[in-house]
């Protein structure tokens, strides 16, 4: 069986966020989520668990971090081509993200762009050539 990761993020709108994952691309697993907390699966293995700020609070007894002031983490997903690349972004930014926070990164076999989401988590949407990138690699 495949590990599965579930990352843990603080919301402040949980209706706000669920629409915004679910405009990026992820989809509500009904089963894991009620008015504290919400499943979105972007993939059989990764999961983003949008918590309110009283949800959260039961995991940890640390502050949550405003995350438009500070960074904890980067969360990136794969993309199965430059053109998924923008167009993740691109819909996370009409959904009430913030396009490009971080540099566009290309490198011709690699390619990736970022965006925020309103409670201003920092998500990477990254586009590899596997066998160009070996090759490189090989080269170094």
């Amino acid at each position: 069986m495949s590990k599965l990761i579930f990352v843990n993020l603080p919301v402040t709108d949980l209706t706000r966020a669920i629409a915004f994952y679910e405009a990026v691309g992820a989809r509500l697993n009904p089963q894991f989520t009620d008015e504290t907390a919400a499943c979105m699966v972007f993939s059989e293995t990764i999961h983003a668990m949008l918590l309110t700020h009283d949800k959260y609070r039961m995991f940890t007894a640390k502050p949550i971090a405003d995350a438009h002031a500070a960074s904890g983490v980067l969360i990136c997903l794969s993309a199965e081509s430059r053109a998924e690349v923008d167009d993740t972004v691109g819909r996370a930014a009409a959904a009430g993200g913030r396009a490009d926070p971080g540099q566009t990164q290309d490198y011709g076999f690699m390619y990736g762009r970022s965006f925020e989401d309103p409670d201003g988590h920092h998500w990477e949407v990254m586009w590899m050539d596997m066998e160009a990138a070996r090759k490189a690699m090989e080269k170094a």
